[in-house]
């Protein structure tokens, strides 16, 4: 089967006074029929670019300078912006992270829901009001008549986060972006936000891009996980097979720093920090922090290595030509994180429930 999105050596650049800078860098990944493919990384590494450079939404000075992204066997970069917008919203969602920035704060929130069935022509004006209420009540906001009048201030950040999935779930897309959709919520909010993400997933059967910087949501949710680092996806994988035997080194200090290791497991810390995009390190741009790098890593970035089933990671460890080579010499990533954790145990910020 063909995936519903490929992504092939995108690249998106903002232009600076010193030249272009990229911040999304010649990646790639695909997302098939009804599975969620988590993106994650720390803040800066280029998720919710990736994000608006599907959605052809990346505003000057940034620019997409290359690539291909194929959905449903069209590629989105070779369409006009007119049919491009008959896309976004119809078949291609977008959750933002920011609700009150996201949301227009002087229309109601029901009029909001409604204009994107108006939009792309999925219901006349009154119906639209009465699959907004629908909608309201679908992700779970008590009293969707009455609250269907409502102004974003009105309401609490996760009811404004829950109609900001009703608008993307408006029209029934294929594909969901769902970017950092529980940052700004309390650990309560959190998990319930995620459980309406699943079931809602599951009952319309579509595809979701989840991105995070939270390892334990993805855990939780995700099918397959891509980790990202400096505008560059390092390693992509199974979700259990990556928090099982994860392949790089920056994957595996990730997990290292997540709580939930057992009574007297000390938080390990990555050392360093993000370089600047426009002054990445030479060679893999994760080096200078890397405690297993050697001689290769400062020469040239690593390209893509096998390092487990359908699993594969940016890192020369993995290289088959290397003297280092060699499962022994490769650290044991049991030592370093919960092995509860293959199993999607590890705590997160939204796992309490």
């Amino acid at each position: 089967m063909n995936p519903l999105l490929t992504v092939a050596n995108l690249t998106t650049v903002f232009d600076t006074p010193g030249g272009p800078v990229a911040a999304v860098d010649d990646i790639g990944f695909e997302i098939r029929a009804g599975e969620t493919l988590g993106l994650v990384g720390e803040s800066g590494s280029g998720k919710s670019v990736t994000a608006l450079s599907i959605m052809r939404l990346v505003q000057p000075p940034g620019r997409i300078a290359a690539g291909r992204m194929v959905f449903k066997g069209r590629d989105l970069l070779a369409l006009d912006e007119k049919t491009m917008r008959t896309l976004r919203g119809a078949e291609i969602a977008l959750i933002f992270q920011e609700p009150m920035t996201a949301l227009n704060p002087v229309f109601r929130v029901g009029d909001q829901i409604a204009e994107t069935l108006l939009v792309h022509g999925r219901a006349g004006r009154r119906e639209a009001k009465a699959k907004a209420i629908d909608l309201l009540r679908a992700v779970r906001i008590p009293n969707p008549e009455s609250r269907v009048s409502d102004y974003p201030h009105q309401l609490s950040g996760g009811m404004r986060q829950r109609v900001l999935i009703a608008m993307a779930l408006a029209c029934e897309p294929s594909l969901v972006i769902a970017d950092e959709p529980t940052t700004a919520l309390d650990v309560t909010i959190q998990a319930e936000i995620l459980d309406l993400l699943r079931e809602m997933k599951s009952a319309l059967h579509l595809s979701l891009l989840l991105i995070t910087h939270d390892l334990g949501v993805i855990a939780e949710t995700a099918d397959r996980v891509a980790v990202m680092y400096a505008g560059r996806i390092v390693e992509t994988g199974p979700v259990r097979s990556i928090f099982r035997n994860p392949g790089h080194p920056y994957t595996r200090g990730l997990l290292a720093s997540m709580p939930g290791g057992g009574p007297g497991r000390r938080l390990r810390a990555i050392d360093g920090s993000v370089p600047l995009l426009g002054a990445l390190p030479p060679g893999c741009a994760f080096n200078p922090r890397c405690p297993d790098r050697f001689e290769p890593c400062t020469l040239a970035p690593p390209p893509d290595y096998p390092a487990g089933p359908e699993q594969t990671a940016k890192c020369y460890l993995h290289d088959p030509q290397s003297t280092i080579h060699n499962k022994s010499t490769i650290p044991n990533p049991q030592s370093a994180i919960n092995p509860q954790s293959a199993d999607r145990t590890p705590q997160s910020n939204a796992s309490s429930r």
